[in-house]
C-alpha cells in the first residue's frame, strides 16, 4: 500500500478536496515533511514539530496526516489522556527512585514518534511532571509532535510555580520546531455539508431531541435505566444498544472524570445531550488552596488563591471534556440548548478554552463527521 507523505496528502487535499491554499498552513507543512523525512532516514537526532495557533485553522488535520503516514513505532494521543496515562504509571511506580526516566525510557523503547493534539497546561502537578518528563523523553530520542492553542512560552504562563515547568518549555524548545499555524481561514467552516446536530428549545415546543432519539434508535430496545460507567452508575433518559440520551444535568453537573467519557465513546456510536443551559456568569471570588490531589501523590503547591470561577465553570470543564472526546473519536454529539451555540459561554475563566470546544461543535455540524 502507498502512504502518503504529509506533502502529498495536502497538496492532494488542496486539489482535489476544495482545501484553501494557506501559507501557514504550508509552513506547517514543510516542517512536518522534513520531520517525516528525518525519522525515516534514521537521523541521529530528529527535531518535533510543534503547531500552534487559533483554532480551526487546521493543525489536528495537519497532525493526523503525518501520524497516519509514519512507518515507524508511533502513537497518537489526546494530550488529556496521555496525562492520565503518566499518572496511572507514577501510580504503579511508587518506591522507584527515578519514575519519570523509567516511563521515557519505556516509551523510547516503545514507539519513535509521539503525537500530541492540544498540549494544554493548567494544573500544578502536571506541570511539575512535564517540567522533568518532557527533557527525559526527549534525551531517549523520542520524537515529539504536537498542537496547541499557544506558543510554548505561554503554557502554563500564569500557573503557580511556574519556574517548576520551565525546564519543559526549554526542552521544547530545544527539539522542536515551533511554527505558528495563523493564518485568515478558519479551515472548520469549509468544506462539507451542513448537518444538524444542534438545536434550540423553544418554549412549550417538544424536544427535537426526542425525535432524533425516536429517527436513530429504530428497531433496538430502549430503557430509561441507569447504566453503568466506569464505576459510576449513570441516570440517562433513555439508551438504546448504539445510542444514548443524557440530559446536562446528569452528564455535566456530576463528578464525573475523563475516563467516564471514555467509556460512554466506547460503548455508544451516537451521544445525545438536552437541557443544556446558558452557561455564562459572573466569575466569583477564589478561595486559597495549599495543594492539589490531581497526582498519584500530593503535591504541596503552597498557599496560592485560587482562579475566579462562575457557578458553571466545573460543569463547562466536563463539558469541554465531553465535546473533546467525541471530537476526537469521531462519535457525533447531538446537543438540545436553551441558547445558540455562540451564545452558550461568552463569560468565564474558561473562556479562552471554551473557543476551541466552539469551534468544534461548529465542525460537528457537517455531514462528514460521523452519522
Amino acid at each position: 500500500m502507498n502512504v502518503e507523505s504529509p506533502l502529498s496528502a495536502w497538496q492532494r487535499a488542496v486539489e482535489q478536496q476544495g482545501f484553501v491554499h494557506d501559507p501557514a498552513q504550508w509552513r506547517a507543512v514543510q516542517a512536518l515533511q522534513q520531520c517525516h523525512e528525518a525519522v525515516h532516514c534514521g537521523a541521529g537526532s530528529v527535531k518535533g514539530v510543534y503547531l500552534w495557533g487559533p483554532v480551526g485553522r487546521g493543525k489536528t488535520w495537519l497532525m493526523d496526516e503525518f501520524y497516519q503516514s509514519l512507518r515507524v513505532p508511533a502513537r497518537r494521543q489526546h494530550f488529556h489522556h496521555f496525562m492520565q496515562w503518566v499518572h496511572q504509571r507514577l501510580f504503579q511506580l511508587t518506591g522507584n527512585a527515578d519514575p519519570l526516566k523509567v516511563i521515557a525510557q519505556g516509551l523510547g523503547k516503545e514507539l519513535k514518534v509521539l503525537c500530541f493534539d492540544e498540549l494544554f497546561v493548567n494544573d500544578i502537578g502536571d506541570a511539575i511532571i512535564l517540567g522533568r518528563l518532557f527533557q527525559v523523553m526527549f534525551d531517549e530520542g523520542v520524537v515529539l509532535v504536537c498542537t496547541s492553542n499557544m506558543p510554548p512560552e505561554q503554557l502554563y504562563s500564569n500557573g503557580h510555580n511556574k519556574e517548576r515547568f520551565a525546564p519543559a518549555i526549554t526542552a521544547i524548545l530545544s527539539h522542536m520546531d515551533i511554527v505558528s499555524v495563523d493564518g485568515a481561514q478558519d479551515h472548520r467552516l469549509h468544506p462539507g455539508i451542513a448537518q444538524q446536530r444542534y438545536w434550540v428549545k423553544e418554549p412549550n415546543q417538544p424536544s427535537a431531541i426526542g425525535q432524533v432519539f425516536k429517527e436513530l434508535t429504530q428497531g433496538q430496545a430502549l430503557s430509561d435505566a441507569s447504566i453503568a460507567l466506569g464505576h459510576r452508575s449513570l441516570n440517562v433518559v433513555q439508551a438504546g444498544a448504539t445510542v444514548v440520551w443524557c440530559n446536562f444535568h446528569e452528564l455535566c453537573e456530576q463528578p464525573l472524570a475523563a475516563s467516564e467519557f471514555m467509556d460512554l465513546c466506547d460503548r455508544y456510536a451516537v451521544i445525545l445531550l438536552s437541557d443544556v443551559p446558558c452557561l455564562s456568569a459572573e466569575q466569583r471570588e477564589g478561595k486559597i488552596a495549599r495543594g492539589t490531589e490531581d497526582g498519584p501523590v500530593k503535591v504541596e503547591a503552597g498557599d496560592r488563591q485560587l482562579p475566579q470561577l462562575s457557578i458553571y465553570d466545573d460543569s463547562v470543564r466536563r463539558f469541554i471534556a465531553l465535546v473533546d472526546e467525541c471530537y476526537d473519536r469521531k462519535v457525533p454529539l447531538c446537543i438540545e440548548a436553551e441558547v445558540p451555540m455562540e451564545q452558550l459561554y461568552t463569560q468565564g475563566y474558561l473562556e479562552f478554552a471554551f473557543r476551541r470546544t466552539l469551534s468544534r461543535l461548529q465542525e460537528m455540524q457537517l455531514q462528514r463527521f460521523g452519522m
